[in-house]
């Protein structure tokens, strides 16, 4: 999987449901640039996602099956608010 420029994937950060945009936009400007290119690609492969299922995994409603997207929806999750 090819790994998107930060601009198409600060642009695929915005939602339009602003419980993820409040989650997804602070986390790609501290975090997205330090992280290994398997957690890129796999923060790429959760952004490719429903927003329905987004906002069900981050608010904690359903449990996501993916364990690799899990795991990226727990470091979303876990990062302190600004």
């Amino acid at each position: 999987m090819e790994l998107m420029n930060i601009a198409r994937v600060r642009w695929a950060c915005r939602r339009g449901m602003l419980e993820l945009d409040v989650l997804l936009q602070p986390f790609i400007e501290a975090q997205y640039q330090d992280m290994s290119d398997e957690d890129k690609q796999t923060f790429i492969r959760l952004l490719e996602c429903e927003d329905p299922e987004l906002f069900a995994w981050f608010m904690g409603h359903e449990q996501c099956p993916d364990a690799q997207l899990a795991a990226m929806v727990i470091k979303v999750r876990g990062r302190p608010a600004p």
